[in-house]
């Protein structure tokens, strides 16, 4: 006989995978019918931007963690290398992010 915890837990899987699969399903039935370059994507991508430039700024003007402990001349000089190195390299996003942690990393442990 099973117990009637099992039985719980059974549904509640089933309902995390039906709910789960019930959106995906409608993404890609409405996915076929939006603009991507309609302007609710273009609003879309602007808030989007605008939450990540907000940690960002949050990150090192207000941090949380270790992170208080580190200066925030070194914060800023991390930010501005990879800004450098962003503009530098025709916009690549790994290497701006590399240099940035290395002169992060460099100014905190030398």
């Amino acid at each position: 006989m099973t117990d009637p915890g099992d039985i719980e837990l059974w549904l509640l899987l089933l309902g995390a995978v039906a709910g789960t699969y019930l959106w995906r399903g409608l993404g890609v039935i409405f996915a076929s019918r939006i603009d991507p370059q309609g302007p609710a994507f273009q609003w879309i991508t602007c808030v989007s931007y605008a939450m990540l430039s907000g940690l960002i700024a949050r990150m090192i003007f207000l941090p949380v963690g270790p992170l208080t402990e580190v200066p925030l001349s070194y914060r800023v000089a991390g930010i501005v290398a990879g800004l450098a190195v962003f503009f530098l390299f025709k916009q690549r996003l790994l290497p701006a992010v590399g240099a940035g942690l290395l002169v992060f990393i460099a100014l905190i442990y030398v």
